[in-house]
């Protein structure tokens, strides 16, 4: 009782939240058609089984008035054989042409939505980053699965009975109005009753669906999140809340359920008491017209026959209208992502192929509006040396990084590859000259050999892979797994240690043969066997190549050829490791403390 007063009291909550204006109209419309016109639907196809549902209809809308013949004249011995025969034809006719017309028209439906899910899908790999910071990533996972499939459902359920349901209630009413126009007109008065439920049905289905997608969107991000780190969860225990917090979004989708279903059963029988009223009124007013001798029994029955035809398809209608609102709202969010400006991925010019300095110019940026990250940031980084950067954390550095990667867009100044902004370089060209290794190493489901070759662009036989993971410290441990380099490295590759991800990162890195090395504290989260391994790769790595280095440990970039002091945003000081001890306080205070807990550590084993 107290569950069903709390469900109650919510859709009250959701009811008075829902704003009267906001139904589908026409513009919603015209974007579903277009949407599923820009999906390229295979027209040949769709010409012919439109051809074959007319065949189909036809033959439906003749069957009636075939029988009628038969009745009218029935007796045995009289029995006309061509009409027996004509009648099984269109029979026969009819489920052929039904079968090969309802196959080809489910074939364009799937075709359509795999056209769109195509489309989708490549849109979302040409988003910019930004976007991928504003929006949860279970929100776009549900665009992509769940909203397409409400189109599929509607196009391969509904909407392929659409024209031949057309044609059949067109056809229907005719011979209607030919058989009898007294009956016929009592019929069509029934039709503004039907319109007066179906219209209110579809625009309350329209606000339930886009709160159940906004529902769905969101479970689908918390089980995303969860799973995604479910060691996270069970390490600290979590598994209580996080299953809380699923079941409220589940019992929320529920109560939206509930009210779909409280439409859909207050439809279905409205809709059974119309058609049998219709068909006790005609009847018994033909009844009383065969009586009177207007009609003849044959008449009558290919009526009946006919008034089935016809509102068969016009209480498919019904269905059909409140599932195209549900559609009507996931057609809006697909289309807020296939609107979205994309990255600027072929521009005037490929990236220069020689090394060249790289040069912030007053360069400034902020994620949201008003709070600044980095300031009016000034610095050349040398071709072919390697400058690293140092600070707290939050003084700009991974932003600097994201930056240089074109991952962002500064809001005020500029970044050059010599006397070239970067800006002006196709994005393909500019970030194949950079080799990135992270922090985390990111890996794939796939292969060793996978990962390696990942972004590569060509193919690569196993010598070059092994020669770069030779370089990478890489191959011994490789070769010793189960399957050597074709060994499945699990998700985000759990089934390695952080240094064997390290090192297949680096082998990555080596293969691709950058200009621009980036290092990002590559080797903060290792341990000191791990890290003497992947110093001496990356020591191969980055011989010859403009690299660029996070690292809060000052150990790791003491002889780098320039370092770059970042503090609150600003570049603080610039110089060798000696050159900021001897002038910058930060640079200073910060490498005596880190050297003094070096020596403490060091003395402890």
């Amino acid at each position: 009782m107290e569950k069903e007063h709390h469900t109650h009291q919510d859709e009250q909550e959701e009811q008075m939240k829902e704003k009267p204006g906001k139904r589908p109209d026409k513009a919603g419309m015209g974007r579903f058609i277009k949407l599923i016109a820009s999906a390229h639907p295979p027209k040949a196809i769709l010409i012919i089984a439109l051809i074959l549902t007319l065949i189909q209809t036809i033959a439906g809308l003749i069957v009636p008035m075939m029988t009628k013949g038969l009745i009218d004249g029935l007796t045995f011995s009289s029995l006309n054989r061509m009409v027996i025969v004509g009648l099984l034809g269109a029979f026969v006719l009819q489920a052929v042409a039904s079968a090969v017309s309802i196959y080809m028209l489910n074939y364009a439906g799937h075709k359509i939505v795999a056209n769109l899910r195509k489309r989708l899908w490549h849109k979302i790999l040409s988003l910019p980053i930004p976007y991928f910071d504003r929006n949860r990533s279970g929100d776009t996972m549900s665009r992509v699965t769940n909203d397409t499939s409400l189109i599929m459902n509607l196009i391969t359920e509904y909407l392929v009975n659409l024209i031949s349901n057309v044609i059949a209630i067109i056809g229907g009413i005719a011979l209607l109005f030919y058989l009898d126009w007294v009956m016929t007109l009592i019929i069509m008065a029934i039709v503004p009753l039907t319109a007066l439920i179906l219209f209110p049905v579809g625009r309350k289905m329209y606000r339930i669906s886009k709160k159940q997608q906004d529902e769905m969107a969101d479970l689908t991000s918390v089980l995303s999140q969860v799973i995604g780190e479910i060691r996270l969860v069970k390490a600290y225990g979590t598994e209580s809340r996080e299953a809380q917090a699923g079941e409220d979004r589940i019992y929320r989708m529920f109560r939206f359920g509930l009210q779909e279903s409280r439409i859909l059963a207050l439809v279905g029988p409205i809709s059974t008491f119309l058609l049998t009223a219709v068909l006790v009124i005609i009847l018994g007013v033909g009844g009383v017209r065969v009586a009177s001798g207007v009609l003849t029994a044959g008449d009558l029955v290919a009526f009946i026959l006919l008034l089935f035809q016809v509102i068969t398809p016009m209480a498919q209608f019904t269905t059909l209208y409140s599932r195209l609102q549900k559609v009507v709202g996931a057609t809006e969010r697909i289309q807020t992502i296939l609107d979205h400006e994309e990255e600027p991925l072929e521009l005037k010019q490929e990236a220069a192929k020689e090394s060249r300095d790289i040069i912030l110019r007053d360069v400034a940026f902020s994620y949201t509006e008003g709070e600044e990250v980095l300031h009016n940031a000034n610095l050349v980084i040398p071709a072919n040396r390697t400058t690293a950067f140092v600070g707290p954390s939050g003084s700009g550095k991974s932003t600097l990084f994201s930056l240089l990667e074109r991952f962002y867009v500064p809001d005020t100044g500029e970044i050059r590859y010599g006397d070239e902004p970067i800006s002006s370089y196709t994005l393909s060209s500019w970030r194949s000259k950079i080799g990135y290794v992270s922090q985390e190493s990111s890996m794939m489901t796939g292969t060793v050999r996978d990962n390696i070759t990942y972004g590569l662009g060509r193919e690569a036989d196993l010598e070059e892979v092994r020669r770069a993971a030779t370089m990478a410290y890489a191959d011994t441990f490789i070769m010793d797994l189960p399957q050597g380099y074709n060994t499945e490295v699990g998700e985000r590759g759990m089934k390695l240690s952080g240094g064997q991800r390290q090192r297949i990162a680096i082998a990555r890195a080596l293969l691709r043969s950058p200009d621009i090395l980036m290092l990002d504290e590559a080797t903060s989260s290792l341990d000191s066997s791990s890290e003497h391994e992947v110093q001496k790769a990356l020591a191969n790595l980055m011989e010859g190549r403009t690299t660029i280095v996070i690292a809060h440990r000052l150990s790791t970039v003491v002889h780098s050829d320039q370092i770059i002091v970042l503090d609150k945003g600003k570049v603080t000081g610039a110089g060798t490791h000696t050159e900021l001890l001897e002038s910058h306080q930060v640079y200073r205070e910060l490498a005596q403390k880190q050297f003094v807990e070096m020596g403490e550590r060091s003395m402890e084993y």
